[in-house]
């Protein structure tokens, strides 16, 4: 069997700058990990996640380091010794024992290195030692030419996670260190050196299909694959002189494996072991689980243009989604516990699809292992995003290194349903001007995405989608971010529109759309110490990266809510209109799901404490985006939109059984007045369905606009239509009353309205940063109530419940004003 030594531990850090005042020699290093890390351990940097301090830390990226540790070994003639390393960041040079055994140019491969003949009995020493990514980056724009790049740095020129230069809700923290595991593995005669598996339908069947390349020592030798699941076992008889083995697998009747909302995710194990011939030696083992499910992407013409529809078991989906980008600068941070949370976290909003971004990194197996086990789809980009890409040498080579390792590592995955060439970099190359800035004959990227990345699909992973490029029409004859096509990016909203726009548009499919909102407040005071706190106070706006973010803030305000006079009404007004802006924009597509087929909005996750488009900051706080979320994806969705010159109340059901109840509605007053109502005894609306039901012209029709609005109601499920903005709407201040009850974890805080309350929020991070809350974006009639149930470890009390503070809502802003 193979034998598995992790070195993991007495590594050193040193900075190769000796002229680098108040720095030691050398320090102790974690691995995996990065250099920022181990300075902010060695409390020899600040923590640059902490006010402006991510300034002070430039420096780090343009220096060279060398990591270094000792290992006991023993030599063995009859063994194989490699050295293995899951990932290094990025422009490395190893050498063990003084000798040099390889020079790395890719953060996103693995590495081996055979060193069976540089071990000594005894203690080895190991060196890493890391080029500065900049250094490196102006050699290669030298031999490469200049390519336009939408953000800093040149990590468009080498393979590295590009938001590591910075973007437009990240820092500037050029990392550099062995970010994964490194071992030593000692084997003899044989080893499964590459395997491939992925699991189909095949009828009622399960089919798995098992492709294993053997590496071999001390001759060629007879050996024995024996490969299970479920039950079923198979032997294959492997020949002297041969190395590559592939085979079939049927599982009779599997359960198939579906979206959480769907139904149920069976994984079944897979069991891969490697056999000396004429004796009971294990020589290596793999194991995987695996998911049975049948997947395909629609992108046939028809009436609409062409479609974007993901097929699962001949299910076509409405995709309720969000963009996954790193959870943390530093990846090594993110721990398996972390992935599972933050999944979880989507999964409870009613997420269902995740798209692991192209600017990020190929996510450890850790997170697509809990994708599998939440029945969360993953959308993966390949490593391309806002850039235009060299297709010459050295760079093609690694591209094609690391596409085949992470295809490869990946393919298992029931959870994975898409390969994707590529983010806006079609999208940049057609409308960005990059067009006369990109030399005859020089490549940008396209024979990545149109040739290279397809071919390795084919090869390797024919089961499962590939598509170029995110947005793009299906065709380079047809401009690549075009409604009636593909997948679309609506960024116009939120840049230079307000979100009411988002109507204009009724893509096939959406997968970028966002609006900004600053995180939660315990998240600000925590990763901030401005005092006084405002929006334009040093730290503040350094946690703020989009261009002209903070005006873009204010300016969407405009027509809806009062521009904010405090700090805390800036935070909330801002919170609150970026949660309606996305849940507009998603009711939207979901009303016309018969042309588009998903929403993937702009971003789920931060990777540090920063005003930006995600729904759960970088602490996991939520957002009152993620609550607007859970609203606007739930699987049955009733909500109000215009249609036909009026309005219709369009029941949206993703659920597998159908939707069958009465529909009734009134146009009231704020004051609960009832002025006018209907009921219809049941509206049908079938599984995977939108069914309109047009509102009578005397609901519709308000004889006092800024004093009235309309209530549907289907079974539980709630809608109200304003005839005008909260700008001109008569809102109250608000009367509330407000009773705790303590339980088991927590209390309950049940608030009353005397008077009609929109979008009612208990913050709960004022009351306890680690408090939860249920709900959110509330709206009350007068009289109604609703009880807001807290996860705390603390005791809280009614005068803890301070109106205007930790209990807000859209009146107070106009209350105070």
């Amino acid at each position: 069997m193979i034998e598995k030594t992790e070195l993991n531990s007495g590594w050193t850090l040193s900075c190769n700058d000796t002229a680098r005042p108040g720095l030691p020699a050398a320090i102790p290093a974690t691995v995996p990990g990065c250099v920022h890390l181990d300075l902010i351990a060695n409390r020899l940097i600040p923590d640059p996640y902490i006010d402006v301090n991510e300034i002070s830390s430039d420096w780090i990226g343009k220096t060279d380091w060398t990591y270094r540790c000792t290992f006991e070994a023993m030599p063995d003639d009859g063994r194989v010794q490699e050295l293995v390393f899951d990932g290094l960041d990025t422009i490395a040079v190893i050498s063990l024992n003084g000798e040099e055994i390889g020079r790395t140019f890719n953060m996103h491969r693995t590495y081996r290195f055979d060193v069976s003949q540089l071990l000594k009995a005894g203690q080895n020493e190991l060196t890493v030692t890391f080029r500065s990514a900049y250094a490196y980056g102006a050699e290669m724009e030298k031999h490469y030419g200049y390519r336009p790049n939408n953000y800093p740095g040149p990590g468009n020129l080498m393979r590295k996670m590009a938001c590591n230069f910075g973007w437009d809700w990240g820092p500037t923290l050029v990392t550099a260190g062995v970010w994964k595991l490194v071992r030593l593995e000692s084997w003899d005669r044989a080893r499964l050196a590459k395997t491939r598996v992925s699991a189909t339908l095949a009828g009622g069947d399960g089919l798995v299909k098992v492709h294993t390349r053997l590496a071999r020592h001390g001759g060629t030798t007879p050996l024995r694959l024996v490969a299970e699941i479920g039950g079923v076992t198979k032997t294959l008889a492997i020949d002297a002189d041969e190395d590559e083995i592939a085979f079939e697998l049927t599982l009779p009747s599997p359960q198939l494996w579906w979206p959480h909302h769907l139904g149920a995710q069976p994984l079944y194990p897979l069991t891969l072991r490697l056999i000396g011939d004429g004796s009971d030696d294990l020589l290596d083992a793999h194991e995987r689980e695996l998911g049975f499910r049948s997947l395909r992407l629609d992108t046939a013409a028809d009436e609409h243009g062409s479609a974007f529809t993901f097929v699962i078991n001949e299910v076509p989906l409405f995709i309720c989604g969000a963009n996954w980008i790193p959870d943390d600068c530093f990846p090594p941070r993110v721990t398996a516990e972390r992935y599972a949370v933050r999944i979880e976290e989507a999964k409870a909003a009613n997420i269902h699809m995740l798209r692991v971004w192209g600017g990020g990194i190929f996510e450890a197996d850790e997170f697509y292992e809990a994708c599998d086990r939440a029945g969360m789809l993953v959308w993966q980009d390949f490593l391309f995003a806002c850039a235009a890409y060299p297709e010459e040498e050295p760079l093609r080579s690694e591209v094609e290194a690391e596409v085949r390792d992470n295809v490869v590592r990946l393919m298992s995955h029931a959870s994975l349903v898409l390969w994707n060439g590529n983010n806006e970099n079609i999208w940049g190359f057609d409308e960005w001007g990059w067009r006369p800035i990109i030399k005859a004959g020089e490549g940008w990227g396209l024979g990545y995405y149109l040739d290279l990345l397809p071919k390795l699909c084919v090869e390797l992973d024919p089961d499962r989608p590939y598509y170029p490029g995110s947005p793009y029409s299906g065709s380079m004859e047809i401009e690549p971010n075009a409604d009636g096509h593909g997948c679309k990016h609506i960024w116009d909203v939120w840049n230079d529109v307000g979100y009411e726009v988002y109507r204009n548009y009724i893509p096939r499919f959406c997968s970028e759309f966002g609006w900004q909102a600053p995180p939660a407040w315990a998240t600000i005071e925590e990763s901030v110490h401005d005092a006084p706190l405002t929006p334009q106070s040093n730290g503040v706006f350094h946690h703020q990266k989009a261009t002209d973010g903070n005006d873009k803030l204010i300016r969407g305000l405009s027509g809806h809510l009062p521009e904010p006079r405090t700090m805390d009404d800036w935070h909330f007004a801002t919170q609150l209109n970026q949660a309606r802006a996305i849940r507009f924009g998603v009711e939207h597509m979901r009303s016309h799901r018969n042309i588009c087929k998903g929403a993937v909005v702009w971003q789920f996750n931060d990777c540090w404490p920063v005003t930006s488009w995600a729904a759960l900051d970088s602490a996991g706080r939520r957002k009152p985006l993620w609550y607007a979320l859970k609203a606007a994806y739930d699987p049955r969705l009733l909500t109000i939109q215009p249609r036909g010159g009026g309005l219709a109340a369009v029941a949206v059901n993703e659920r597998t059984l159908f939707w069958r109840a009465k529909i009734s509605g009134k146009r009231v007053t704020l004051d609960g007045t009832v002025l006018a109502e209907f009921e219809f005894w049941r509206l049908l609306c079938d599984r995977f369905e939108a069914k309109e039901f047009p509102l009578p012209e005397y609901i519709v029709t308000p004889g006092l606009p800024k004093n009235e609005l309309i209530v549907v109601q289907m079974l539980d499920r709630r809608a109200f239509h304003y005839f005008v903005e909260d700008i001109e709407l008569a809102l109250p201040a608000p009367r509330l009353t407000v009773d705790i009850v303590g339980i088991d974890g927590g209390c309950e805080v049940k608030v009353t309205a005397q008077n009609f309350v929109k979008d009612l929020c208990l913050m709960a991070d004022r009351l306890d940063p680690d408090a939860v809350v249920d709900s959110m974006l509330v709206t009350l009639l007068p009289g109604e109530s609703h009880v807001f149930a807290v996860k705390t470890a603390k005791t809280i009390v009614a005068d803890d419940i301070v109106i205007g503070t930790v209990l807000r809502s859209a009146n107070d802003l106009f209350a105070k004003h």
